[in-house]
């Protein structure tokens, strides 16, 4: 009889020792979830904040851009007006090298 008590008390032992293990296996899962959760929040939240940085430096240096074209643009403008053109000479020019270009 002392056996059998002994053997239930075992199993019962072992029974709790069971349990506690699936406990700790469920609990380590949560934790284990739980980071993996944060750590990606907290990627998510680098990766957003490095786009917001990059879209404003590409907006920057798309305006930047702009102004040097702008500003180029003006400068050739203005060195096209500042130039001494005369177009009935360019005119006679090119008339007589469309007339050497089509008689050959």
């Amino acid at each position: 009889m002392e056996k059998e008590n002994t053997l239930d008390y075992l199993l019962q032992v072992e029974s709790k020792a069971a349990a506690m293990v699936n406990e700790a296996n469920e609990e380590a899962e949560r934790r284990v979830q739980a980071c993996e959760k944060e750590n990606h929040n907290a990627h998510e939240e680098r990766c957003s904040a490095q786009v917001k940085l990059l879209k404003s430096l590409l907006i920057e240096n798309l305006e930047r851009s702009k102004d040097d074209y702008q500003k180029a643009l003006e400068e050739y403008s203005n060195s096209l007006s500042l130039a001494d053109i005369n177009v009935e000479q360019f005119s006679s020019l090119l008339n007589e090298y469309l007339e050497r270009e089509c008689l050959k």
